[in-house]
């Protein structure tokens, strides 16, 4: 066999390239499609040359096929084909040539040529970022700002609830000293376990951004960094530099990493590099230069500001509370609020409480607002991020504006001026009601503990200010959806777009696609219960059992056509249902007629809801699917029922499919919201796993009428 480190084998014959063994690693954001779409492609490519191929996937329900050691021992080159990071020490000493994900769907047999002569992966070191544009989907500081939110969230969370737990059981108000817990009691541990996550929360958010940048050598640096950023001792500043330092230091330290592994040393010295000399010369000068460079500006610049809100007191109560309420929205406990903060915190004492009760109106703003976002379009957030967001209430009512970070820093264009707006309003109306609040902290708690006076027109001031909040962000939020999904529908291209996987068979050369276990896997990644031979639920009945084995026999082995059935899936797709001919010539006038069609059921509450929800669909990754299929889906609570419908079009609709064909088999799949779970999900799979069948496609485009479509369709269960 060929040394891994020398040059390819040189025989031109099919005998020389039987003796290659070749390894790939896939991997997408999302961990669905492309994932799985990128290893099937490879693996055959490698198949049709007679080369060994191993591919390990990267999906969102875990790692799979995975390579061992003694896999790289004997492997010839790797391939990795991945828009997210993958750690690449394993391959010391080995050719590895690293692409997006898109590449191995299209070019496989060009990256199988290029792997040959690829260069040698050198230990510690990281190239980790695509080195093509094809199917990178964000840029490399999105993904590693997106890795530290993601880890800093449950730090956020524990922190915060634990604090508010423990504020609402065991704490009281004492005007000299806000709201007190008993040293030495139950509830002071409490609280100071939640405090200690609080204060990992930063710098979990530095070294996370620092380490997708810069790998395992930067973890050292970014978490030192962040911990250097909060603490404003270190520099002489009372409020430190919050999550916004932290942020700057994650991507310092990662990129100052990543220029240290540029420098050429010895031999002898590169074990070392990674684990000592790295984070060593990296930590140290990072926090240097934050203490030295950074932070002596941070110290002097909040200083005067401090200085500049003394000489507001004699003004406009509403201008003064409405710019506290924007300092303390800027950065949610960074060193802007704490400004305001301790500039509130300070006039207590010398009897002037209302400056502490604009700040005390403000604080629950953020939190709060941002959690009634959630509620209010749920369809714009993520799962983690409506669970954040119901924990970000309860945090609000305690005054805990460290709640809204999680949202801010990964929205930060949206969702810091949305707070501030709210912060604003909550702090102007407080303020020119004339609000009081005896102790330094805020919310509603510190009404209900009896520190604040005029406590109707407080609760005005914080319900005005958090749904000025939510409506801001969700308007915001929703116009940075609309333009991305402007751009995808627009024929930007279809790089990094995440199609649901389906196509032909396995073991059908030169058909192309993708086969119908890719949908079982995507099943499979969220939630559904699937087994890779069969399709993806076990059913109770007879009927679903036929079903699933792709029957057109009922229960009693009839054919459904002879005893009458005029339903297909369950019943989710019938003869109203089905059209002969799709009028529409784009992609989103043809999800506005599917739309329509499904409505003739009675089933859709909302057409133009479930059109907007099928378009954000597609534009998180595109549906069309390649062999002239394309399956538009919505999980929407525009449907009352589970429904699909099936339309035809002569001339193709342009879908964005990778394979560049256009959609002339369209079926559209609508669900609410709670059957999306698993219903979807069995509709998509028994489709895919059909849909493979060549035989089949040619019967639905070849079907004269609607009842003929219903009768091809009926094969599919």
């Amino acid at each position: 066999m060929t040394s891994p480190a020398g040059p390819p084998p040189t025989g031109s014959g099919d005998g020389e390239r039987q003796r290659l063994k070749l390894l790939a690693v896939t991997a997408c954001p999302t961990g669905i499609a492309h994932t799985y779409m990128a290893a099937e492609k490879l693996a055959q490519a490698a198949e049709s040359r007679g080369i060994e191929m191993k591919v390990e996937t990267q999906g969102s329900i875990g790692a799979e096929n995975i390579l061992d050691d003694n896999d790289v021992k004997h492997a010839d080159g790797i391939i990795v084909a991945a828009d997210k990071d993958v750690d690449l020490s394993r391959f010391a000493g080995k050719r590895v040539l690293t692409v997006g994900v898109a590449e191995g769907i299209r070019h496989p047999e060009q990256l199988i040529e290029r792997v040959l002569s690829a260069p040698v992966h050198a230990e510690g070191g990281a190239p980790t970022a695509p080195t093509t544009s094809g199917g990178k989907e964000r840029s490399l500081g999105y993904k590693a700002l997106m890795n530290g939110v993601s880890y800093m969230i449950p730090f956020v969370v524990v922190g915060g609830l634990l604090i508010a737990i423990s504020l609402s059981l065991g704490g009281h108000a004492d005007p000299s000293g806000g709201l007190v817990i008993p040293k030495d009691s139950f509830w002071m541990d409490v609280n100071n376990i939640g405090v200690i996550g609080f204060t990992l929360m930063v710098p979990i958010l530095s070294g996370y951004i620092a380490y997708a940048i810069g790998d395992r050598p930067a973890l050292v640096p970014g978490m030192i960094g962040g911990w250097i950023a909060n603490t404003g001792e270190l520099y002489d500043s009372k409020a430190g530099a919050g999550f916004i330092g932290a942020i700057v230091t994650g991507f310092l330290a990662g990129y100052l990493v990543l220029w240290i592994k540029k420098v050429k040393v010895p031999k002898f010295a590169q074990p070392i590099m990674p684990i000592i000399v790295i984070p060593i010369v990296a930590t140290t000068a990072l926090g240097l230069f934050f203490i030295y460079v950074i932070g002596k500006p941070i110290s002097w610049v909040f200083e005067h500001l401090t200085d500049w809100l003394s000489g507001m007191t004699g003004t406009s109560a509403i201008l003064l509370g409405a710019i506290l309420g924007l300092m303390i929205a800027f950065d949610m406990g960074g060193p802007v609020n704490k400004t305001a903060f301790l500039f509130g915190t300070g006039l207590i004492a010398t009897g002037n409480q209302t400056v502490m009760g604009m700040c005390a109106a403000a604080i629950p703003v953020m939190p709060l607002g941002q959690g009634l976002a959630t509620l209010i379009r749920r369809r714009l957030y993520t799962e983690q991020e409506r669970e954040t967001g119901l924990a970000s209430l309860f945090m609000g009512c305690f005054g805990i504006s460290e709640g809204a970070i999680p949202f801010a820093a990964a929205r930060p264009a949206q969702v810091i001026p949305a707070n501030m707006l709210g912060g604003a309003v909550a702090g102007a109306i407080a303020g020119v009601a004339g609000v009081e609040d005896a102790v330094p902290h805020g919310g509603p708690i510190v009404a209900v503990l009896g520190a604040v006076s005029g406590v109707p027109m407080f609760f005005v001031a914080v319900v005005i200010g958090s749904v000025v909040t939510a409506l801001a962000t969700v308007a915001l939020v929703d116009l940075g959806e609309r333009r991305r999904r402007g751009e995808a529908v627009g024929g930007a291209g279809t790089a990094g777009l995440e199609p649901v996987p389906v196509g032909v068979g396995a073991g059908a050369p030169g058909a192309g696609g993708v086969v119908a276990q890719r949908a079982v896997r995507e099943a499979e990644a969220v939630g559904a219960s699937v087994s890779p031979a069969a399709s993806p639920a076990e059913p109770a009945a007879p009927e679903k059992a036929a079903a699933l084995e792709g029957s057109a026999e009922t229960a009693d082995g009839t054919p459904a056509a002879e005893n009458g059935v005029d339903e297909v899936l369950s019943g989710y797709l019938t003869q109203q249902t089905v059209k002969v001919e799709l009028g529409a010539d784009g992609k989103e006038s043809a999800i506005r007629e599917m739309s329509e069609l499904l409505a003739r059921t009675g089933r859709v509450a909302d057409v133009d809801e479930l059109v907007a929800c099928a378009l954000r669909r597609e534009a998180q990754g595109t549906t069309g699917l390649g062999e002239e299929i394309a399956i538009p889906h919505a999980k929407t609570d525009a449907v009352t029922e589970p429904v699909v419908g099936f339309a035809r079009s002569g001339q193709g609709v342009e879908w964005g499919s990778l394979d560049g064909t256009k959609a002339r088999l369209v079926f559209m799949i609508a669900v609410p919201e709670a059957a999306a779970g698993d219903e979807h999900l069995r509709v998509l799979a028994l489709l895919s796993r059909k849909l493979t069948d060549a035989g089949f496609r040619e019967r639905l485009l070849a079907a004269s009428d609607e009842s003929a479509l219903l009768g091809v369709l009926r094969e599919v269960g």
